[in-house]
């Protein structure tokens, strides 16, 4: 386990950073609303090497087809590129359906495109009161569904040698997280923190980062920015570093008491208003997306590629 201060740090991007191309999920618009797609994987993995990234966080939308022959490609056209490549899955993604997998389908899609780590979000519907509903019945009963089905495909995991990351989604408290975590109590069972997620289910960020670290696997490294006007109070997504939360600490609460030796970074860059052009938001996640790996190449000195 190396938590070295100064250790590197690989640079990974999750796909859903330009959702708009219809990478990753698409979200917002009401359920199974799908942004069309207008790259494919391999010219998104062109561009993250002319990015300097060190790798992807892709999900079952990106893959297009979970062939086997085609896996194969994918694992070949990452490995010819120097990226590696993790996979991000859901139970019942609420928007999305495209995303969902169960867990033994998600580790085998995982190990035919040549990850180490599958990511999952847990997908819980919570009771209308969020604060202070943090492992409520209602959650917790669900919380037992998830355990069984993790627990019945840890011997996969074992045969195929890969991580489960476990994310404090939107909808889950870093101690519900933790509550699977501990239960299986297994060595290739990790967390996968999100440094924005909390702010949804009225969680401090820092607080959900804290208790998560020393389980951590897997970083969503996301900004957020706190706006407070008179239609209420928002957290709207924005390119890392421009954001409230503080990246830098972060990061070194990272380097300090964890062993990640990879972030996976995330941007969630909002439609202005309803009726604005599907271009002009592709325009903005794109330049979101490139200003957000210039700070965190150039600024936190995240990333190994060409160092």
């Amino acid at each position: 386990m190396n938590k070295r201060s100064d250790r590197p740090i690989k640079l990974g991007m999750h796909t859903y950073t330009l959702h708009f191309f219809g990478f990753g999920e698409s979200w917002g618009f009401g359920k199974d609303y799908f942004f069309p797609r207008v790259m494919s994987l391999m010219e998104l993995m062109d561009k993250a090497v002319e990015w300097e990234l060190d790798g992807l966080q892709v999900t079952k939308v990106d893959l297009e087809s979970t062939d086997p022959a085609h896996l194969a490609e994918v694992k070949a056209a990452a490995e010819e590129r120097g990226l590696f490549l993790e996979f991000n899955s859901s139970f019942q993604a609420g928007s999305d359906s495209r995303v969902n997998c169960t867990v033994e389908e998600a580790l085998r899609i995982t190990k035919a495109i040549g990850g180490e780590l599958t990511k999952f979000s847990l997908d819980i519907i919570r009771p209308r009161v969020l604060y202070g509903s943090c492992c409520h019945p209602d959650v917790m009963r669900q919380l037992a569904v998830r355990y069984e089905q993790f627990k019945e495909a840890l011997p996969l995991a074992e045969e195929l040698g890969l991580q489960i990351a476990i994310e404090n989604h939107t909808d889950t408290y870093a101690d519900e997280v933790l509550w699977v975590i501990k239960k299986l109590d297994h060595p290739l069972v990790g967390a996968c923190i999100d440094t924005v997620n909390s702010l949804q289910v009225i969680e401090g960020p820092e607080e959900a980062v804290e208790k998560m670290l020393p389980y951590a696997t897997c970083c969503h490294f996301s900004d957020d920015l706190i706006v407070v006007d008179p239609m209420g109070v928002h957290d709207v997504g924005v390119s890392s570093g421009k954001g409230s939360i503080d990246m830098p600490k972060i990061l070194k609460r990272i380097r300090e008491a964890s062993p990640m030796d990879r972030i996976i970074f995330e941007n969630e860059i909002p439609f202005l208003r309803p009726d604005e052009p599907i271009e002009e938001a592709r325009a903005r996640e794109w330049q979101a997306c490139e200003e957000s790996i210039a700070y965190l190449r150039n600024e936190l000195k995240v990333g190994v590629r060409n160092r």
